[in-house]
């Protein structure tokens, strides 16, 4: 391959005040790796689709008059998805000098048949062929100049995780030009296209896309580019040109005729420039990629995996390092130093009560997040990140295709799931990623119900990891129970079917240190800045509830609930206070009771606590996602179920405890 293959700028002149550079792809190419190269501004990088939600910005470091966009991964456009949806609204409003397609190369067909449409909406586009050396690994070789020859466009070869060929692709981007048309449809589509385009041209023109690429999207029926035209004064004259016209394609539809051509056409070029060598594709990371998926192994793979965390969280993370923080340095050297400092120096009494004592600000509030909590979470996003970074999680929406079928969803939805296990609020709005509102909204309420944070499941580790791997084992296995029960008559209720699972697979390659370090670290960021506020916040209530008999009055209203019915100690009810402002600070509660909790009390409670009700960020985000009435009814049926199904679990533990 050439290192990169310009040319001449002989292409329509770009618009002197076009100042946005867009960066599209499919997912998983690395558009955010290069992001990063190209802007220096780190967002979040994750081997699997989905984590691009939004459209992020930021200044070239190459041209600081130029701000460069990463746009959220495309399977195909015309934009079905919400992430199609959000790339398409950038082509349709972004003021673009040009567009830098970041395409796989090794799977060169379905880089090119993006490039296919995207050359039809006539932007200078420049072509950062990435990831050459996993193609290389497999066998893969694309004569890279022969291909900008025939697209007649800069195409450079990247490997974006290491730097190779950014400075090439920066070089090559003033010489950026409107790629060549790769086809031409049959002459009943030709002349459809031809009709609305010049229509298009007349009476609608758009300020940076050619007339015959967006008449291939309406006809391609592209809602974005729809509502687009719906808000120009030609706008419905050209929408009604394209229904009179879409009936003509005859028995095959005529967005389906337009993707087939476009797949056509893409695999004779990808022929034409590329080879693979026999038996070359058998890489270590392809075999394991293959049987991460397989039906009978990757689940005994998937246990592997859940093991490994177990022991890297439950046992290192909230056992030793916790230990040695929580127990040796706040509680034999920090606290009592800061309690005797107080106690001396700070007045009036109650003052003092509020820094240090039981519901302290220090002695409660920074004690948990950062001698009980810290060190957990820490451990669970290194963990979190390294499973992101390595492409498993994609391929664990796969295993799990057939189980979420059953609660009406396919496995893409797995992805919203494992991203509630880092922050349920997060995970919320990246439900958009679902195709119908059915399919969000039973989401939403499965991660409401049932899926624990990072910060409350490093707690339950703790917890339960030091009692046995059988009590963790039992958490997990009614947590389970409950989202499929709950998610089935989710699905029997709600009106609607399911959609099958489309999605791509990421190659497997071992995590990149320089990723997983800075993804642990923007969320560790995160919950230093968001949640401790939180934590004191909740203290600072806990404290004023206590002072004015507020608290001790609930624990007494509670007491015949906690300790009767889910057979819990009487302060526990204290711990469901504190989880209405956040369910992992609810868990801390329970934490921090420690030995006096029995090994059937401490799962009882860690059950009840995981499905008690949503942080207040959460509540938030619902409220807004699916509106107020519907936040309302989750909560409504939520609370509920988390007591009844702690107090049954209590009942059926004690019969065998």
């Amino acid at each position: 391959m050439t290192e990169a293959s310009c040319h001449s700028p002989a292409s329509a002149p770009v618009a002197p005040d076009a100042s946005t550079l867009a960066l599209v792809g499919h997912p998983n190419v690395g558009k955010s790796v290069l992001f990063h190269r190209l802007t220096g501004t780190y967002v979040n990088v994750s081997n699997y689709p989905g984590t691009t939600v939004e459209v992020a910005r930021a200044t070239a470091r190459f041209d600081r008059t130029a701000s460069l966009l990463d746009t959220p991964g495309v399977l195909a456009l015309p934009s079905r998805s919400d992430d199609e949806r959000a790339t398409m609204r950038a082509l349709l409003n972004e003021n673009l000098r040009l567009i830098v397609q970041v395409g796989d190369a090794k799977n060169l067909r379905r880089t090119l048949n993006l490039t296919a449409l995207l050359a039809e909406l006539g932007v200078p586009l420049a072509m950062a062929l990435n990831m050459t050396d996993e193609a290389r690994a497999r066998g893969v070789s694309v004569d890279a100049e022969a291909l900008a020859e025939v697209l007649a466009t800069p195409v450079v070869p990247t490997v974006a995780t290491g730097g190779e060929g950014v400075a090439a692709l920066i070089e090559s981007l003033p010489h950026a030009k409107a790629p060549a048309t790769m086809l031409r449809y049959d002459a009943e589509t030709e002349t459809a296209i031809a009709t609305v385009a010049a229509l298009i041209g007349e009476r609608a023109p758009h300020p940076h896309l050619a007339a015959r690429g967006l008449a291939i999207l309406l006809l391609g029926r592209d809602h974005e580019v729809e509502n687009w035209f719906k808000a120009q004064p030609a706008g419905a004259e050209i929408l009604a040109k394209v229904e009179e016209i879409a009936p003509l394609a005859g028995r095959e539809s005529l967005p389906a005729r337009l993707a087939r051509e476009r797949g056509r056409a893409a695999d004779a070029l990808a022929r034409t420039v590329s080879q693979q060598s026999a038996g070359s594709d058998k890489t270590l990371s392809l075999l394991v990629g293959q049987l991460a998926v397989h039906p009978l192994w990757g689940w005994p793979l998937l246990l592997l995996v859940l093991l490994v965390v177990y022991f890297f969280v439950g046992d290192f993370g909230a056992g030793t390092l916790v230990g040695l923080l929580e127990e040796d340095f706040f509680g034999e050297i920090l606290n009592p130093a800061v309690t005797d400092f107080v106690n001396a120096h700070v007045s009036p009494t109650w003052l003092a009560e509020m820094l240090v004592g039981d519901y302290g600000l220090w002695t409660m509030g920074m004690t948990y997040a950062l001698a009980l909590i810290l060190p957990i979470v820490t451990t669970f996003f290194i963990a979190f990140g390294i499973l992101e970074d390595s492409g498993y999680f994609t391929r664990l929406s796969v295993i799990a295709n057939r189980a979420f079928g059953v609660i009406g969803l396919n496995g893409r939805a797995v992805l919203p799931m494992v991203l509630g296990l880092g922050c349920v609020t997060m995970a919320t709005l990246t439900t958009r990623i679902l195709h119908t509102p059915r399919e969000r909204l039973i989401a939403t309420f499965l991660l409401a119900l049932a899926i624990p944070c990072s910060a409350q499941l490093g707690v339950v580790f703790g917890v339960l990891g030091g009692i046995s791997f059988a009590a963790a084992a039992i958490w997990g296995i009614c947590i389970v129970l409950i989202l499929l029960v709950t998610g089935l008559l989710a699905a029997k209720l709600l009106q609607g079917r399911r959609v099958p699972l489309l999605t791509e697979l990421p190659p497997m390659r071992l995590p990149v240190a320089g990723n997983v370090l800075k993804k642990t670290g923007g969320r560790l960021k995160w919950y230093l800045v968001e949640v401790i506020p939180l934590f004191l916040i909740g203290t600072f209530i806990m404290f004023v509830l206590d002072k004015i008999g507020v608290l001790p009055w609930i624990i007494r209203v509670g007491e015949p609930l906690v300790t009767g019915w889910l057979g819990l100690p009487a302060e526990a009810s204290a711990a469901f206070v504190m989880g209405f402002l956040r369910r992992d600070f609810g868990a801390t509660g329970l934490f921090a009771l420690g030995s006096q909790l029995s090994a059937l009390q401490a799962i009882v409670g860690m059950v009840t606590i995981t499905l008690f009700v949503p942080c207040i960020a959460s509540v938030m985000i619902i409220f807004k996602e699916q509106g107020a009435h519907v936040g309302i009814a989750m909560l409504a049926i939520i609370m509920p179920t988390a007591f009844f199904v702690g107090g049954l679990l209590n009942h059926i533990l004690r019969l065998f405890m």
